[in-house]
């Protein structure tokens, strides 16, 4: 569904900011929306105004000024920037009501993965798309990848990607990874007639997942993998790896309904493999 809402991308002017401007550059260009380029003062400690507050703000739209114009004049986008005050994966979920995705860094890398806390945060909170960069040169890249498990975050999830795919040219592969089975049968507690049918009953819900994509996209290659060697998380990872696109829901059919961001969502931008979208799901 067509949109006229803009696309924002946070920046604190690290290389992993600096390529998520980039790539929400030239979405916006090619999808005819304006750019917003966000930067947040994190200033909840201040209890009231203070001298310290206005340099952190000049610094913001300085900083701001040199993210815009390494991009200005190089793609046909309107460019906008604004400073936020506040908590920062806060302040960028109130934002995501405006907008029709959310473009963040993925980090700098640390020890448990390539993700800071604070953008995983807004991954998991944010009320539209939310686009996750790493820094890898995406040159070259191609196919988009979505993860299914049955749950309706999945199913919402394909359409995304479905449509991107269609949009940029691109063959698209629906990955559904299922594990337990294998080791089920491994220990004794399957036979294998039985773990041959539940494979086919997950072959049936992949199916399902993407029935009726040749009818709203009849030029687009839809490819089905059923991986039953890896756990979705290093399933998704593997196939996304020259991948332009990976797009995850937010929350699939395991998770919580507490938890904002399922394990899989989780581990998957833990372990960034390229451009990944993460959906969040719309309650009819």
């Amino acid at each position: 569904m067509r949109t006229s809402k803009p696309i924002a991308v946070a920046t604190n002017d690290s290389p992993q900011s600096q390529a998520a401007v980039t790539w929400a550059a030239s979405r916006a260009a090619k999808a005819g929306l304006p750019l917003i380029i966000l930067y947040v003062v994190d200033d909840r400690w201040v209890a009231e105004p203070i001298p310290w507050t206005g340099a952190l703000l000049e610094k913001g739209e300085q900083l701001l000024e040199t993210a815009a114009g390494r991009v200005r004049g190089t793609l046909p986008v309107e460019i906008t920037t604004e400073v936020l005050e506040g908590g920062i994966a806060g302040s960028l979920r109130k934002y995501s009501t405006q907008v029709s995705m959310l473009v963040v860094g993925s980090g700098a890398p640390h020890l448990g993965g390539s993700l800071t806390d604070r953008a995983l945060q807004v991954a998991a909170a944010a009320k539209c798309p939310v686009a996750v960069i790493g820094d890898r040169d995406v040159e070259g890249r191609q196919g988009v990848v979505v993860g299914v498990d049955g749950s309706e975050d999945a199913t919402q999830a394909v359409a995304f990607a479905a449509a991107e795919a269609d949009r940029e040219g691109q063959e698209l592969t629906v990955v559904y990874a299922i594990w337990e089975p294998d080791k089920w049968v491994d220990s004794g507690a399957l036979t294998g007639t039985l773990a041959q049918r539940i494979r086919d009953e997950e072959q049936m819900v992949l199916s399902e997942t993407v029935s009726g994509l040749g009818e709203d996209y009849p030029d687009l290659v839809v490819h089905k993998v059923l991986d039953t060697e890896m756990e979705p998380a290093g399933a998704l990872v593997r196939a996304a790896a020259n991948a332009q696109l990976l797009v995850v829901g937010s929350r699939g059919r395991g998770g919580f309904k507490r938890l904002l961001l399922g394990s899989t969502a989780h581990a998957v931008l833990t372990h960034l493999p390229c451009p990944t979208v993460l959906t969040p799901i719309h309650r009819k």
